[in-house]
């Protein structure tokens, strides 16, 4: 108890603030009604109007809410209002993203680490890479992939696998290099090759580093996904509900559509998480 009562008093808080911003934001299309219809607005009037207009500056949490459970538990999953709908098509192009940078990212590590030429002519350019803004390089990326008859989930998961394979990268050599001078003198003495030496030392204490890096990852691979969504006018995806929202001056579909990201970001990262916790364990590192 002692632990849940500070995060709910900063939510408390939030939310507090939340409403108040609402209040305030909104109450400009208030006061212009009441000033055309040539009426007073009392300060409950007021309040009650900025937090249940149609299309709010910005949406109040019950509407935001309330969004959310329409588009997910009332709508069947089939439906092209559906968020669970639009969330599995993102999903699809993030997991194949992530999984595209993932080996990708293990490759170029395992490479780095054991080739002194790749460490110093290809970890330059693989930090040079994400300099480039991804809203820069996204449209580029889906425009050629399209011209060659190529659309759909792939461009969206070569756009997530570029945001994702960085952190993967850098995790895992940061691991692989993780065994001090003694721990590879041991194997050295124990006549163990290369393999070895890779197989028994370095990929094991890879493993927290590996883990660390695939929760940015993961999270970053959605990010990617999302902003592939965006300039290909795809209908289909939660970056296509933000799109629309957008479009259509739908402030509650794009700010559910947000938190349904948020949600979906956050399920990732604790699958990871609980996959580690199972991995670490059967490797006998304590966590």
């Amino acid at each position: 108890m002692k632990n849940i009562l500070p995060i709910l008093t900063v939510v408390a808080a939030i939310v507090a603030l939340w409403y108040a911003a609402a209040v305030w934001m909104n109450s400009q299309w208030t006061y212009d009604q009441a000033e055309r219809a040539e009426i007073e607005v009392t300060f409950s009037e007021l309040v009650s109007d900025t937090l249940t207009q149609e299309r709010p500056k910005l949406p109040a949490p019950h509407q935001v809410i309330a969004e959310l459970w329409d588009t997910t538990v009332e709508k069947k999953i089939t439906s092209k209002r559906s968020l669970v709908y639009h969330g599995w098509i993102t999903l699809s192009a993030t997991l194949a993203g992530f999984g595209i940078g993932t080996l990708a990212g293990i490759a170029l590590a395992v490479g780095i680490v054991h080739n002194r030429a790749m460490d110093l002519g290809v970890m330059p350019w693989a930090i040079a890479s994400q300099t480039v803004p991804i809203l820069a390089i996204a449209p580029m990326i889906i425009v050629v992939l399209n011209s060659m008859g190529i659309s759909g989930l792939i461009p969206k998961a070569i756009i997530a696998a570029y945001l994702s394979f960085f952190p993967v990268v850098v995790g895992m050599v940061k691991g692989l290099r993780a065994p001090d001078a003694m721990q590879l003198d041991l194997l050295k003495t124990y006549h163990a090759s290369g393999g070895e030496t890779f197989r028994k030392l370095r990929l094991p204490s890879s493993m927290p580093y590996l883990f660390a890096s695939l929760k940015v990852g993961i999270a970053a691979a959605l990010v990617g996904t999302i902003v592939a969504e965006l300039p290909s006018g795809a209908v289909r995806g939660l970056g296509a509900r933000l799109l629309s929202g957008s479009y259509y001056g739908q402030t509650i579909q794009i700010w559910s559509a947000l938190f349904a990201a948020a949600i979906l970001a956050a399920v990732l990262v604790i699958i990871v998480g609980v996959i580690e916790r199972v991995v670490l364990k059967r490797m006998g590192m304590a966590q």
